[in-house]
C-alpha cells in the first residue's frame, strides 16, 4: 500500500508539470492564432455565356404617311373616320370638282382643234408635193429645150427656181405639220393629266391601315398638294407589323446582329410576350448618349399592340467571352488602380492589380489581372497588406447569398 501511494505521488509530479505546459502552449497558439486578421474570402467565377439583356423601347408604325388631296374641290362623301381599319385601295374620301370637270371639256376641244389643224397641214403638204413635182418635170423640159436652142436660158433658168421654190414649199408644209402633231400630242397629254386628276377626286387608302387622324368633314374645302400651307386629309398607319426602337448602350452593341431574336413585353397586357427580331440597326453610336438606335420587328396580326406603347425589349446574348465576377467590396482603389487582395495557399496576402469592367451592384466584372478559381478577400481593411498571414473565417450567408446572385 505505502509502494502504490509511493508510485502515485511520483507519477503526480511528472505528469501535472507537463500537463500544465501543454495547455499553457496550446492557449498561447489560440491566442496567436486569434491575433491575425480574420477575413473573409469568394471564388473568383467566370459570369455566365448567356445573359439577359432589358432595355426600354417604343412602339412605332411599319409605315405611316398622311393622306393629301390631289384635286381641288369639296368633299362630297367621307365614309371613314378616325380609329377605322382601311384595306389597301379602300375609299376614303370623295370631291366633287366642277371647274376640273370645265377643264376636261376645254382641253377635249382644243384636242379637236389641234386635229383639225393636223389635217389641214397634211392636206397643204400633199398639195405642195404635188405642185413641186410639176415644177420637177417642167423644168427639166425647159432645160432640154434651152439645151437644144429652142428656148432661151432664161426661160429655163426661170423655171429650175419655180422647181426650187415647190421644194422650199414642201419644206415648210411638212414643218407645219410636224407642228400640228406636237401640238396634239400636248392637247392628248394635257387632257390626260385632266383626266387623272378626275380619278384623285377619289382618295384611296395606299395600303392596308387604320386612320390614326381625321382633318376634313362633308363641305371641306381642299387643295391639291402636300405643303406646309396644305392640310392633311387623314393620317393613315400601318400596324401589322409594327417597329419598336431600342437604344442599346455601347457595351452591348456589338452582341446586337441583324436578325437577333428578343421578346417585347407591354406591362399593361400583364406581361404578355411578343416575339421579334432585329431587323436593321443604326451602325453608328449617338454621341451624345452612347447607345446604338435598333429596330425590332413584331408582328401584330391581332392589332393588340398600338403605336405610341411603351415596351420592354428582353435580349439574350450570347458571350464567346465571359468576363470574371468578384464582389464589389473585393478592391481597392489606389493611385495606380483598383487592386484586389488574393489569397495565396501558405494563407498569407498578395495584391493583384485588376481592370474593372461593368458595376452590377453586388458584383463587378474583371476583364484582366485575375483568373477564375482565385479566392479573393472581400472585407478589405488597413491589417490587410501584401505577405500578411491572415485567418479565412466563413461568411455570413447574407454574404454568400450575394456572392451567388447573378448579375
Amino acid at each position: 500500500m505505502a509502494l502504490f501511494a509511493l508510485l502515485a505521488t511520483l507519477f503526480a509530479l511528472g505528469y501535472w508539470p507537463r500537463h500544465a505546459r501543454a495547455r499553457r502552449l496550446a492557449a498561447a497558439a489560440q491566442r496567436a492564432g486569434q491575433q491575425l486578421p480574420a477575413v473573409a474570402v469568394a471564388e473568383v467565377k467566370r459570369a455566365p455565356a448567356e445573359i439577359e439583356l432589358n432595355l426600354p423601347g417604343t412602339v412605332q408604325a411599319w409605315v405611316e404617311t398622311p393622306i393629301y388631296a390631289r384635286a381641288d374641290g369639296y368633299v362630297r362623301r367621307r365614309p371613314v373616320d378616325i380609329g377605322d381599319r382601311v384595306a389597301a385601295g379602300q375609299l376614303l374620301a370623295e370631291i366633287e370638282s366642277p371647274e376640273l370637270d370645265q377643264q376636261i371639256v376645254e382641253a377635249e376641244a382644243v384636242l379637236r382643234r389641234t386635229r383639225s389643224a393636223a389635217a389641214q397641214a397634211e392636206a397643204a403638204l400633199a398639195q405642195a408635193r404635188a405642185n413641186m413635182e410639176l415644177a420637177e418635170v417642167t423644168a427639166k423640159r425647159w432645160q432640154i429645150l434651152v439645151a437644144k436652142g429652142v428656148l432661151p436660158k432664161q426661160e429655163g433658168d426661170e423655171k429650175q427656181a419655180a422647181w426650187l421654190a415647190r421644194k422650199a414649199d414642201v419644206a415648210a408644209a411638212e414643218a407645219n405639220l410636224r407642228a400640228a402633231r406636237e401640238a396634239i400630242t400636248a392637247a392628248e397629254a394635257s387632257l390626260q393629266r385632266l383626266r387623272e386628276l378626275r380619278n384623285f377626286r377619289q382618295v384611296r387608302a395606299p395600303f392596308a391601315g387604320v386612320i390614326t387622324a381625321r382633318n376634313v368633314d362633308v363641305g371641306t374645302l381642299v387643295t391639291a398638294g402636300s405643303s406646309t400651307a396644305v392640310r392633311e386629309m387623314y393620317r393613315l398607319a400601318q400596324i401589322h407589323p409594327l417597329r419598336v426602337h431600342v437604344s442599346v448602350p455601347q457595351s452591348e452593341a456589338a452582341d446586337i446582329r441583324i436578325g437577333l431574336a428578343c421578346e417585347v413585353e407591354i406591362e399593361q397586357l400583364a406581361g404578355r410576350g411578343f416575339p421579334g427580331r432585329v431587323t436593321r440597326t443604326a451602325n453608328a453610336l449617338d454621341p451624345t448618349s452612347r447607345t446604338l438606335l435598333t429596330e425590332i420587328r413584331v408582328e401584330n396580326p391581332t392589332g393588340v399592340l398600338l403605336p405610341g406603347m411603351y415596351a420592354t425589349v428582353r435580349f439574350r446574348l450570347q458571350r464567346a467571352q465571359p468576363p470574371l465576377l468578384i464582389p464589389s467590396g473585393a478592391y481597392r482603389n489606389t493611385e495606380k488602380g483598383p487592386v484586389v487582395a488574393v489569397l495565396r495557399a501558405d494563407g498569407t496576402v498578395g495584391f493583384a492589380q485588376v481592370r474593372l469592367g461593368r458595376d452590377f451592384g453586388t458584383q463587378i466584372e474583371v476583364l484582366s489581372g485575375l483568373e477564375a478559381g482565385q479566392k479573393v478577400v472581400t472585407n478589405l481593411s488597413d491589417e490587410i497588406r501584401p505577405g500578411v498571414k491572415v485567418r479565412v473565417i466563413a461568411p455570413a450567408k447574407r454574404d454568400l447569398q450575394k456572392q451567388g446572385e447573378r448579375p
